[in-house]
């Protein structure tokens, strides 16, 4: 697992920020931290559970009672906040920078920074931001593919099928999102699948080599992330294994502390894969509205042999 981190300056170019000064970090600095932070106890000097890891913000509220203050009181107040390793600090709604903190910034190192937007959007903007690039992230093996809106993952060794069978699905009208190597981010208890951007909408068949699917199919057949919903893995028929046929019990397989759905298909010639992997999508869906059609089989023979059919 990898707990990715994003430059400063790499963020402040995302969500075009003002500059107003660069301090000694700029170039090298880390946002490692899912949230932003509004300094108003730290203005009142109250610095317990502070976390200096947090993107400071300052919107009308902070900066109104900053301006009710003297001077000294006002410096005194950026001193005490700039002593901390921040890795900036961010007026909203376009507020002009008072000279005692910019004076404060200069002195201590620290970078100040300025958006047009509210306070409110631009805190809401980042965490969302910082949600999804600071995500954990674990790269898988397989395929990813959107199907009936239902998100599902061909695992399997290679050369199972994995990709024949993305082919026909695609071709049936369902959407790749990612081919070979799945890249899965946690996101508020979801996973959420990409593909990496240098082999994005393209896909390797046996026989053809590589083929681009946007290009072949055309906006219809891609799509950038899916939430991964069920794990169908492929593996070749063994006449001495036992397969599940009615499905009453569910499996599940763990990513990144994320419970998901697995089912597993033998593989064999003759099997429609595409038609098997579409279906257990279609089911999947229809077990999330509630219905599981092994349950009410297995409710109706008991009925039966209780005499009430």
């Amino acid at each position: 697992m990898q707990v990715n981190g994003t430059k400063l300056k790499d963020f402040v170019k995302a969500s075009d920020l003002e500059v107003l000064y660069a301090g000694n970090d700029f170039d090298t600095a880390l946002l490692t931290v899912m949230d932003v932070n509004r300094p108003g106890l730290q203005l009142l000097d109250f610095y317990d559970y502070f976390d200096p890891r947090r993107l400071q913000v300052i919107g009308k509220a902070e900066m109104t009672y900053l301006s009710g203050l003297s001077s000294e009181q006002r410096r005194r107040c950026f001193d005490n906040l700039f002593l901390y390793d921040i890795p900036a600090l961010v007026l909203a709604r376009g507020l002009e920078c008072p000279e005692e903190c910019m004076a404060s910034a200069v002195e201590h190192g620290r970078t100040i920074l300025r958006t047009k937007e509210a306070t409110v959007d631009f805190t809401s903007h980042t965490i969302e931001h910082l949600n999804r690039v600071l995500a954990p992230c674990v790269t898988r093996h397989g395929v990813l593919l959107d199907i009936h809106g239902v998100g599902v993952m061909i695992t399997g060794d290679s050369g199972v099928g994995k990709s024949e069978a993305a082919i026909e699905l695609i071709m049936r009208g369902h959407r790749l999102v990612a081919d070979d190597a799945v890249e899965l981010r946690r996101i508020s208890n979801q996973l959420i699948g990409t593909a990496p951007e240098i082999i994005r909408h393209f896909i390797e068949l046996r026989g053809i080599g590589v083929i681009n699917v946007r290009e072949l199919f055309g906006m219809r057949a891609i799509k950038l992330e899916a939430q991964l919903d069920l794990v169908i893995h492929f593996e070749p028929w063994d006449n001495k294994k036992i397969y599940d046929r009615l499905g009453i019990d569910d499996h599940y397989t763990e990513i990144l502390d994320v419970r998901v759905p697995i089912v597993t298909i033998p593989v064999r010639p003759g099997r429609n894969l595409a038609s098997i992997v579409e279906v257990a999508a279609m089911n999947t869906r229809h077990r999330f509205l509630g219905f599981n059609a092994a349950e009410e089989l297995a409710r109706r023979v008991d009925q039966r042999a209780e005499g009430k059919l």
